[in-house]
């Protein structure tokens, strides 16, 4: 199907720094996908909000002005480059659905240009310098899976990455590979006494989503420091493709933008699920309390 062979995922991960210009932004991941799909890749995800600095840092209402509508500028400046590469692109957008009604919003482009679907970030977090809670509503979309020309897929985003729940729901929808756009760094003060923890925890988890449903997770983060001293963020980079046993495929620097290459093979896919069936051994019937807050 790529490059590399009929049961080969070539993906790219377009790792990048985030400029307060969102033409410059769009610009450069353009680029960066045209470089991508040079080296064969099929199928390239950018980072979370790619086409902004990460504003969630601080709630500012006329911040909310940096929204668009999906189909909008975002979606046809992708599709046109997916077209004409022939290449799907997964992209991410701060959606103006109505006014005063905005989500976190994934984006999937297939190889001819087409808007396959969107899939709307679901967990939203509310934590200091990520206040995302003011800009986005909870996404409405469940969690689906998108069949493209080069395979089928499906997106999370971000938060979403420390959910189980959402990793399964979204496996459970067919797809090879699950991709989280994503724009998660450390607090400056916090960086050398719990960085190392909170990274590994954050790439953990991920594999941990890959080893339980048998697919390969692929995360691309944004890299930099974004705001002022005393209320900024350094993105921590990192991106990385799990294979469905946890195993690192690729992975990119903490600290530099950088365009990651990972083959993905369906047949291992196959061999991790008929030795380990986890989803065959799924107790269906007794999973009903999953769905109470708590069990007091």
């Amino acid at each position: 199907m790529a490059a590399v062979g009929r049961n080969q995922l070539r993906v790219g991960l377009i790792q990048m720094s985030c400029s307060p210009d969102p033409n410059e932004n769009l610009e450069k991941a353009r680029w960066r996908i045209r470089e991508a799909a040079a080296q064969g890749a099929r199928i390239v995800c950018l980072p979370e909000l790619f086409r902004t600095q990460y504003f969630c840092r601080e709630e500012k209402a006329e911040l909310f002005a940096l929204a668009e509508p999906i189909p909008g500028p975002t979606t046809e400046a992708l599709g046109s480059l997916a077209a004409e590469l022939g290449t799907v692109i997964i992209g991410s957008v701060f959606e103006r659905r109505a006014p005063g009604l905005y989500h976190n919003t994934a984006v999937v482009l297939d190889a001819d240009g087409a808007l396959v679907g969107k899939y709307r970030k679901m967990h939203i977090p509310d934590d200091p310098l990520y206040f995302e809670k003011f800009y986005f509503t909870p996404g409405d979309l469940g969690f689906p899976s998108f069949e493209t020309r080069f395979g089928r897929l499906a997106t999370l985003v971000c938060w979403d990455q420390w959910f189980p729940e959402a990793a399964r729901l979204a496996a459970l929808a067919g797809p090879d590979i699950l991709f989280y756009p994503t724009a998660i760094g450390w607090h400056p003060e916090e960086k050398e006494r719990y960085g190392a923890a909170q990274r590994d925890a954050w790439r953990t988890v991920q594999r941990g989503h890959a080893i339980a449903n048998g697919v390969y997770v692929a995360a691309v983060n944004r890299v930099g420091f974004e705001g002022t001293e005393e209320a900024g963020l350094e993105f921590w980079g990192s991106s990385f493709v799990a294979g469905p046993f946890g195993e690192i495929v690729a992975e990119a620097s903490p600290s530099d933008e950088q365009i990651l290459i990972a083959d993905c093979d369906r047949r291992h896919l196959e061999t991790v699920r008929r030795n380990w069936p986890f989803l065959r051994d799924r107790r269906i019937d007794a999973y009903g309390a999953i769905l109470e807050r708590w069990r007091d």
